[in-house]
């Protein structure tokens, strides 16, 4: 039952570091996403002898752009503190895991504890026998 446990806590640290690490390619997409805009923000013109209304709508292009800048930014914060709150529980199945583990190898040493044991009472009695029997 303890081994069992054990690879369930093991089990569910996997599927937590792969959740992790979904979440940390998502960041890391938004972070790219977030230099391109950047980089298209700056580079974004009009002709030099434009109409003004070209102005304009490049200024509420560039105010698209601050938008969504902000809201990836909101993302990427949110999917941070998911990490965040993924390692907290990382950390908690880890202890549970430590703990089963210790379980078995007490289990373990205690088994052994008793085949010697019984081994020994095996002997013994081998022993006894053959005294008895000369």
């Amino acid at each position: 039952m303890i081994k069992k446990l054990y690879n369930l806590k093991k089990l569910q640290i996997d599927q937590r570091l792969a959740e992790k690490g979904q979440l940390l390619s998502k960041i890391k997409d938004i972070e790219e996403e977030l230099i391109s805009t950047n980089k298209q923000m700056v580079q974004t013109t009009v002709n030099k002898f434009g109409a003004i209304s070209d102005f304009a709508i490049l200024q509420l292009h560039k105010d698209t752009m601050k938008l969504h800048i902000s809201k990836l930014h909101r993302e990427k914060e949110k999917l941070e503190n998911e990490v965040e709150s993924l390692l907290d529980v990382i950390i908690e199945l880890q202890k549970e895991s430590e703990q089963f583990d210790y379980l078995l190898k007490e289990e373990k040493k205690k088994k052994f504890k008793e085949m010697i044991k019984a081994q020994d009472d095996e002997a013994s009695e081998y022993m006894q026998s053959k005294y008895i029997a000369s």
